[in-house]
């Protein structure tokens, strides 16, 4: 579980960064505001500026689907271990391994 969070840490972070340098680098945005912006897209509400420069529409839009793929990655991977368990608790495995024999 941990191992897990920590991934999911790591990745909101990395996307978290690249998005602050893509919207300082396009939009040339101080720091606190490139944040706001990277944020909020990470969190599927939507930049909070707006867009000025073609480059900087054009990254906000490659990011806006980058951040909706990382989002449900992160559920995915936060999810796995829950769901793990909860198909242990079920006995999914033994029941797999009977239908796998025939034993139905």
């Amino acid at each position: 579980m941990v191992n897990h969070l920590a991934a999911a840490m790591g990745l909101i972070a990395v996307s978290l960064v690249g998005g602050m340098l893509g919207y300082e680098h396009y939009e040339h945005l101080a720091w606190r505001d490139a944040f706001v912006n990277t944020a909020m897209l990470l969190g599927g509400m939507g930049p909070v500026d707006a867009l000025h420069t073609n480059g900087g529409k054009v990254f906000a839009g490659i990011f806006a689907l980058y951040a909706g793929g990382v989002f449900l990655v992160v559920g995915g991977v936060l999810l796995t271990p829950l769901i793990h368990r909860i198909l242990h608790r079920l006995h999914w495995e033994d029941e797999i391994r009977r239908v796998d024999r025939g034993v139905v």
